[in-house]
């Protein structure tokens, strides 16, 4: 009886450890955000195993059953699409669940976005705090607002038909000359990392329609 909490590469295949692997080819099950990604990696890695989808759309009504498995003994893994579940994916419920049911959970070290970001960010990684993404109406303007007194580094995440607007928008709360960064496709064919202020990055998006999965880095208020 133990959920393992997998993380799954966030883009190049080969970055998933080899205790990743062993612990999906031994598990009951694995929970899968989306079996048709899973799949793909599953495939790659030569694993054969039942897929149960478990994402934040059914997350609710299958957290009973998985429930129910794991204290009839099984072993299970839970898989989102791209780095450690949990951040900014679904995995926080069915952990505390597990915990109220004293079943062991083990989260495996692996990939996730946001480090690699903010290491090649050249922005202070000493002190940081990890935003997700950004509210898109309700409770905007105050999380803006929030931003703009936080001294530590500032990581969030963001679509890329919503990236320009995010960028002047933490221009106008937290200054357009404020130091920042945007990673998108980390670990892809098309990785891009580009650095300068909020209002160099939004001028470049502008003109350059960005594509993928993004992260965005932005130095904090200076004390």
């Amino acid at each position: 009886m133990r959920l393992y909490l997998v993380p799954s590469p966030i883009g190049n295949l080969g970055d998933i450890t080899y205790r990743a692997v062993e612990v999906l080819k031994n598990a009951d099950a694995i929970l899968c955000e989306d079996t048709r990604t899973s799949s793909v990696l599953l495939r790659h890695y030569a694993i054969q195993k039942q897929l149960v989808p478990y994402h934040a759309h059914n997350e609710h009504t299958t957290l009973p059953k998985v429930i129910e498995h794991l204290l009839a003994g099984k072993t299970l893994a839970l898989l989102t699409d791209a780095g450690t579940p949990g951040i900014s994916d679904p995995g926080f419920l069915l952990i505390r669940e597990c915990t109220r049911n004293n079943i062991p959970v083990e989260c495996l070290p692996g990939a996730t976005a946001f480090v690699p970001a903010l290491v090649q960010s050249g922005i202070p990684s000493n002190s940081f705090v990890f935003e997700g993404f950004p509210p898109l109406k309700k409770g905007r303007q105050t999380f803006m607002k929030k931003l703009a007194e936080e001294e530590r580094t500032i990581i969030l995440y963001e679509s890329p038909h919503r990236l320009i607007k995010t960028l002047q928008e933490l221009g106008t709360y937290l200054g357009t000359t404020r130091q920042a960064a945007v990673c998108r496709e980390l670990t892809k064919i098309y990785e891009e990392t580009r650095k300068g202020t909020l209002e160099e990055l939004a001028t470049y998006y502008e003109a350059h329609p960005p594509k993928g999965e993004i992260v965005i880095v932005v130095a904090g208020k200076e004390e």
